[in-house]
């Protein structure tokens, strides 16, 4: 069940500025997301998906030209990323520091938005490689990331988000790069969390027939714009776009394959 409304955006549109030219990235969009409630932003690579989060997170490029609105009733004041926004992107890698170990960076994320001195936040961090199920969390508080496995790095990532104990997880293609059966893994932690923590989630990802069992609604972009949402069920069984029937006919055709 969804709670009280947490999120309105009305009109959005961005713009980046590349080589001197103005591309738009996202165009009229309107979304409600309330405490709890799971949406799913499909659509295809260059759809303004990822943009959508990134608008949301308060972390669009320099020199983006946003218009339209984005209000967090459920907040009272604009999000902290980190804190009250969790993001958790495709590549752990390139999020996570090299040189510093994961224990290192789960409790600077406790230091940082909880106020925690070192030793609690370094205790902290052990929980919550413990809750993304990381085997032998207190040994893994001592790794480096490259001394893990893409899946443990992703739930590293997962660890950091929820860190700050914030009330929306944005997932943005949390699990493109991972295989088939970690990502099964990675959803049933995500929706584990939500339910544990009373998140809401923006799960952002090209895969509809990933996403349908997970989330509440799907919302699906396409060249910029939203161009169908609705209950996740209706979207898949009935889709009013032909754009999102083709999405779901590709998905059916590599299932059968």
């Amino acid at each position: 069940m969804s709670g009280p409304l947490l999120l309105s955006v009305r009109g959005l549109g961005v713009r980046y500025r590349a080589e001197g030219q103005s591309v738009e990235a996202l165009t009229g969009i309107d979304l409600d997301l309330h405490a709890r409630e799971r949406i799913a932003i499909i659509g295809e690579s260059g759809s303004g998906k990822s943009t959508f989060g990134l608008a949301l997170a308060g972390l669009l490029p320099r020199g983006s030209e946003v218009s339209g609105s984005i209000a967090w009733p459920g907040l009272g004041a604009a999000p902290k990323p980190g804190k009250d926004i969790g993001i958790v992107f495709q590549d752990p890698g390139s999020s996570l520091n090299p040189v510093l170990t994961v224990g290192e960076q789960v409790a600077e994320v406790c230091r940082t938005h909880l106020g925690m001195g070192w030793r609690r936040s370094y205790a902290r961090a052990v929980e919550l490689l413990d809750r993304v199920r990381l085997p032998s969390p207190e040994g893994i508080v001592r790794a480096y990331p490259h001394q893990l496995s893409g899946g443990q790095r992703q739930r590293v990532a997962i660890a950091m988000a929820i860190a700050g104990r914030p009330r929306l997880l944005i997932a943005d293609e949390a699990t493109s790069a991972i295989d088939t059966v970690v990502q099964a893994e990675i959803v049933g932690l995500i929706r584990e969390l939500c339910s544990a923590d009373a998140l809401a989630l923006l799960f952002i990802t090209h895969d509809i027939a990933l996403a349908s069992g997970l989330v509440d609604r799907i919302a699906v972009f396409r060249a910029a714009r939203m161009v169908e949402i609705g209950p996740a069920e209706e979207v898949v069984s009935a889709p009013s776009s032909p754009y999102t029937a083709a999405l779901i006919d590709a998905h059916l055709g590599l299932d059968a394959a």
